[in-house]
């Protein structure tokens, strides 16, 4: 009799607590391995809600969280803004994640060669950015992640091209997700996304960062906007302040377990 109450009373608790809506998709989660379960982690269905708030707690002392932070450069890469991007980089010695697009790259192979030789990490972000990716049934999405990867593979080595992938305008779906894990990839989205592809002035993108840090922290930003390029001397120096190590998403994945990129640790620096 008392499981029963007890179950009720969590499944109460996920009602009220987490304000249960199906018009509204769960939080967001950092990351989604090829073995993650894309339904518990993703669906806004009663059962997933319910084992997201059973199961998927982080550690109870999250302040010891990994002080550790990723940049990730979505796009491209461009004629301009992407070399002065790797110009600051090179200059502040920080080692970034470039989730590339595969038709952009044959445009610019030099630069898509560059960002590998300057010691950064090139990631697959399909060949040719479809607006509606979550519109795309599982073949579409295994074309996309193919056929960008074998562009992109021309000009560089790196074997995240092949293991690593984030959805253009971060657009899924449970299908999508599952599509993505069968092609072998983890899909690595966010924990912190300042809005730098809007018209935002650098000082204001550069305050939200700072605000709303986590340890650790997988930073979304596009290699396309001058303003992130203006902001990111400040919050370079803001995260190392804080005592914050910059590392590549691959390095930061070998770093910490995924739970804690799952329950980051909010950390205003």
């Amino acid at each position: 009799m008392w499981i029963t109450a007890v179950l009720g009373l969590l499944i109460f608790g996920a009602l009220a607590g987490e304000k249960l809506d199906r018009t509204h998709p769960p939080p967001l989660p950092a990351i989604i391995e090829p073995t993650a379960d894309a339904h518990m982690l993703l669906s806004s269905a009663l059962d997933a809600r319910v084992s997201r708030l059973l199961h998927d707690r982080g550690p109870l002392d999250r302040s010891h969280n990994a002080k550790v932070v990723a940049l990730t450069f979505d796009d491209g890469p461009y004629p301009v803004a992407t070399p002065l991007l790797l110009d600051l980089l090179q200059d502040l010695h920080v080692p970034a994640t470039f989730f590339l697009i595969g038709n952009d790259a044959k445009l610019f192979p030099e630069i898509t060669a560059r960002i590998e030789r300057d010691g950064n990490e090139v990631a697959n972000h399909t060949l040719s950015h479809p607006a509606r990716f979550d519109q795309l049934d599982a073949a579409g999405v295994q074309y996309q992640l193919e056929a960008g990867a074998e562009v992109l593979e021309r000009y560089v080595h790196d074997p995240a091209i092949r293991t690593m992938m984030r959805p253009p305008h971060g657009r899924f779906t449970e299908k999508t997700a599952r599509a993505v894990q069968r092609a072998g990839y983890s899909m690595i989205l966010w924990t912190e996304d300042p809005g730098d592809w809007r018209t935002v002035p650098p000082g204001e993108l550069a305050r939200y960062v700072e605000l709303h840090a986590t340890a650790p922290d997988i930073v979304l930003m596009h290699s396309g906007s001058m303003a992130t390029i203006a902001m990111l001397p400040q919050v370079i120096a803001r995260f190392r302040k804080a005592g914050y190590q910059f590392m590549t998403v691959g390095a930061l994945l070998q770093h910490v377990p995924t739970t804690q990129l799952l329950h980051p640790y909010r950390h205003s620096i």
